[in-house]
């Protein structure tokens, strides 16, 4: 009850977000910064908490949804002059990591998988299964781009550069936020964005995170065995609940199975 009466100092308080899943995949489980928008802002207003703790586990996904999801914690966490700490379950990697670089101190289990600072975009191509079949593919544009990688039609130099440029732009801005966010705390003597991935204690080493530790232990060492912590998370809907799933959702658990399995988890 003193926590409600005045001139009474309360203990401190964090509050956890849970950021878990593929990011910005279709579907109604993955993360994206419309759903996670209202979420974070009441998990920084609400309560006037001392702290914010990213509880992360993703294996990355949409590079602009990860952006922006990164970019409201940051402005979040000025306006309100709360401290961000992000805690790493299985993996950070790749959009993973950009969300993880968006705290001010990361964190993670030892055998957490931490780093993929790369882009990457892959397919199928059927235009060989398709002449087989005796199915012609016909294709009509204005502008000589429209069709660029077009999967029925055979893959082609011109288009392959054109996307090289995108991914290049991409792991451009990738680059540029990890060293922002992490500045001198990176290993100047080694390329950490290469897409390569690493164990938490060899991360620790690079710069890539802070420390090994766990969320609450950590946050009791800086505020105090009597921390209180609430947690926030996206509201599920009543169908979600009783386990309805559209079609969409099936296809993006697929989708996000597929990229963890890519970290061997």
């Amino acid at each position: 009850m003193k926590r409600w009466l005045p001139f009474v100092k309360s203990e401190p308080l964090v509050s956890v977000v849970r950021l878990s899943g593929a990011i910005g995949m279709a579907g109604r489980g993955s993360l994206s910064d419309l759903a996670l928008a209202p979420v974070l802002e009441k998990a920084f207003r609400r309560g006037k908490p001392a702290a914010v703790a990213l509880e992360l586990n993703s294996p990355g996904g949409s590079p602009v949804q990860s952006s922006l999801i990164g970019s409201r914690i940051r402005r979040l966490a000025d306006r309100h002059k709360v401290p961000v700490y992000a805690f790493v379950e299985d993996v950070a990697a790749s959009g993973g990591y950009w969300l993880a670089a968006s705290a001010d101190e990361i964190y993670a289990d030892e055998s957490s998988v931490i780093g993929s600072i790369g882009v990457i975009s892959s397919g199928f191509g059927a235009h060989v299964f398709l002449a087989r079949q005796g199915l012609e593919r016909r294709v009509h544009t204005a502008g000589e781009s429209k069709s660029m990688l077009d999967p029925f039609r055979p893959e082609n130099e011109e288009d392959v550069a054109r996307l090289q440029v995108l991914l290049d732009d991409i792991h451009g801005n990738f680059k540029s936020h990890v060293s922002d966010r992490r500045g001198d705390k990176l290993d100047p003597t080694q390329n950490l964005f290469t897409g390569e991935v690493w164990l938490a204690r060899r991360a620790q080493a690079l710069g890539l995170i802070d420390g090994l530790a766990h969320l609450r232990p950590k946050m009791e060492e800086l505020f105090g065995d009597k921390v209180r912590f609430r947690r926030y998370g996206p509201r599920r809907s009543p169908w979600s609940r009783l386990g309805a799933q559209a079609a969409d959702s099936v296809v993006s658990g697929i989708e996000e199975r597929a990229a963890y399995a890519r970290f061997g988890l």
